[in-house]
């Protein structure tokens, strides 16, 4: 993937510069560092001797306590050295460098652990959905308009670019990027929470016994909070990707919606957000989990490399979003399709949901499935395997497992 493959060459660039700075710079610095100590002993020594005879005894023993403490400050000064060369050498390796640090530093507890697992979330859902908003327009113009867009993603991105702009294909990145950075700050942050408070009410035992309904009731209840904050930043991206003419961006849009449609039209599609994103964050979760407990039942963590656990981290989170995109598939076409337009007169929310289910069918409720496929696989797959990175960087490490 091109994702993974820049953030290998990253990690290679900066691995190679650190390297190359410790050999060249440092590594000079603490030579140079002992030749001028050793001569400023002997010429202490040499001193000493000179004036042997003329010296009290206490006068001779504060000479040596001297030159012993400036020998205690020139190991704690390489030493201090040497720890700035392992920071420089930590961004080789995430996962590494980050361990190193929160060793050095007191263990984070209660709200500030959690929150910083929160704003962890909330960075990588808010970049990988920011980054892979071209295909997510795509997958939506697919899904509202398939007479005129292709299934092929590359065709229709070439068609909406030619007609409209190359911009058209960034339509929606302020909801985007806003709305999915408190969704994952729930997301990811209330997971973390909820499985602590399953553990703890449950005990440890029983609730290793039972890991996959904690994985599930924890998942479920942090993406409806999640879902709560995105809606009216979803619905506002939908409209504008739909109708691009709608608003001139998220504050426009979202003040139009809300006086046109009232506060009712900004969550008119809660309930088909629900419907696709808690079976979505259930089955990523636990598929995550269960993919990650196989990885390391075949590989021992403590001996493969940071690289390898990054692989894992990767792998598992694919699988995950591929499994996740397909169970969810159906309630995100269905949410493209009543945030496109207004309800008809006197039409409630549930008889929209079931009168655009019953005229797509179960092939037409699949409709875009190719672009979800790749977007939702992809973005699983690069924020499992950076999430750990950044809350390692966070220092929130110590959280509860199974």
């Amino acid at each position: 993937m091109i994702w993974t493959r820049a953030i290998s060459i990253t990690n290679f660039v900066v691995a190679s510069s650190a390297l190359a700075f410790q050999t060249m710079v440092l590594y000079p610095w603490h030579v140079e560092l002992d030749n001028n100590f050793e001569a400023l002993k002997k010429e202490h020594l040499k001193v000493l001797e000179a004036v042997r005879g003329k010296m009290a005894s206490e006068e001779q023993q504060g000479l040596k306590d001297r030159i012993e403490e400036l020998g205690h400050k020139k190991s704690s000064f390489m030493s201090h050295t040497s720890s700035s060369s392992s920071s420089a050498s930590a961004a080789t390796s995430p996962v590494t460098g980050a361990e190193a640090s929160v060793h050095a530093a007191k263990p984070v507890q209660g709200v500030t652990l959690y929150a910083r697992y929160a704003l962890a979330g909330a960075f990588v859902c808010s970049f990988t959905h920011a980054v892979l908003t071209p295909v997510d327009v795509v997958k939506t113009r697919i899904q509202l308009d398939p007479a005129r867009y292709s299934k092929n993603i590359s065709s229709s991105a070439r068609l909406i670019a030619s007609s409209e702009g190359a911009g058209a294909l960034l339509t929606g990145l302020g909801p985007t990027c806003a709305g999915y950075a408190l969704q994952g700050a729930f997301k990811f942050g209330g997971y973390e929470f909820f499985k602590k408070l399953a553990i703890e009410r449950l005990g440890r035992e029983t609730a290793s016994d039972n890991r996959n309904a904690v994985y599930l009731a924890s998942s479920a209840a942090a993406e409806f909070l999640g879902d709560l904050a995105l809606c009216p930043f979803e619905a506002v991206r939908i409209r504008l990707v739909s109708q691009p003419a709608y608003a001139s961006g998220l504050a426009d849009g979202m003040v139009k919606m809300a006086r046109q449609e009232g506060v009712s039209g900004l969550y008119s599609g809660l309930s088909p957000i629900l419907l696709k994103q808690v079976p979505y964050t259930m089955a990523t979760f636990v598929v995550y989990e269960k993919a990650i407990s196989v990885a390391y039942g075949i590989f021992d963590k403590s001996s493969i490399s940071s690289l390898a656990q990054t692989g894992i981290n990767t792998t598992s989170g694919l699988v995950a979003g591929l499994a996740a995109a397909f169970v969810s598939q159906p309630a995100d076409t269905i949410l493209s399709k009543i945030n496109k337009d207004k309800a008809k007169p006197g039409e409630g929310t549930m008889g929209r949901l079931v009168r655009i289910a019953r005229d797509l069918g179960i092939r037409g409720s699949y409709t875009g499935i190719r672009a979800r496929l790749v977007m939702v696989g992809g973005m699983t797959a690069v924020q499992f395997a950076i999430y750990g990175d950044i809350k390692r960087a966070f220092g929130a490490t110590n959280g509860v497992e199974l």
